[in-house]
């Protein structure tokens, strides 16, 4: 079972990892900072995901007190109920028989929703937790956009609003695939959602994110390979 489930230490020991590698290569820039932010996110998921897969014993106790109340209320109504089966008509049969189910399917329809206040109350931290993760997806992808590879052929003329290119290729490559690499552990710090959680609300948003990291992973992968085309044809 250890190598069929994502580990969240091991996840968050990369993630640390790549803080040191990113300092070490590029020391004080931005970059540096947003992986220090994506370490903190990792540390919380993990423990959030934890918490979320944890059973709620002292909700679960108060659902419970709550329908033993309904039931018995129930049954102490119907056990005081006089009914003379001598003057009972069809009419007035069918009449009770009518609103004994409207009154059974709505305690069912409160029992239900009680019973589900704890996986709502799951759902709902799960949610918010990968709305986070989606936003830091778009943080990591502000800043790959201006670090785009050198056309080949074609003589760099800078306007006054243009950025700053002092990479070398060398380095550009190495941001770049830094980048891809965050976007990547963002989605396995996803998936840490999707494996304590059977709710489908969750997986689904737990496959946007990770959708969502490898279409921007893509779009930086191909300015990878721009780099290393125009090597190849220097």
């Amino acid at each position: 079972m250890v190598y069929r489930r994502l580990d969240p230490k091991e996840t968050v020991a990369t993630v640390a990892q790549l803080v040191r590698r990113i300092d070490e290569r590029f020391p004080g820039v931005g970059l540096v900072h947003v992986c220090q932010e994506l370490l903190v996110i990792a540390q919380e998921s993990s423990e959030t995901a934890e918490r979320i897969a944890r059973p709620l014993y002292a909700l679960r106790a108060c659902i419970g007190v709550v329908v033993l109340a309904i039931v018995a209320s129930l049954g102490f109504s119907i056990s005081l109920l006089d009914i003379d089966r001598a003057n009972l008509s069809a009419g007035d049969l069918v009449q009770g028989a009518e609103a004994s189910l409207n009154g059974l399917a709505l305690i069912g329809a409160a029992i239900f929703f009680l019973v589900t206040i704890e996986n709502r109350v799951k759902r709902a931290r799960a949610l918010a937790a990968l709305h986070e993760l989606r936003s830091m997806a778009h943080v990591i992808d502000m800043h790959q956009l201006t670090k785009d590879p050198a056309i080949p052929g074609v003589e760099a003329v800078a306007t006054p609003s243009s950025p700053l290119r002092t990479l070398t290729d060398f380095e550009l490559a190495r941001y770049l695939d830094y980048c891809s690499e965050m976007l990547a552990l963002l989605g396995k710090i996803a998936a840490l959602y999707a494996q304590t959680s059977v709710d489908r609300e969750v997986t689904s948003a737990v496959n946007e994110v990770e959708v969502l990291t490898t279409g921007l992973s893509g779009k930086i992968w191909d300015k990878i390979q721009a780099i290393h085309t125009s090597h190849r044809a220097d």
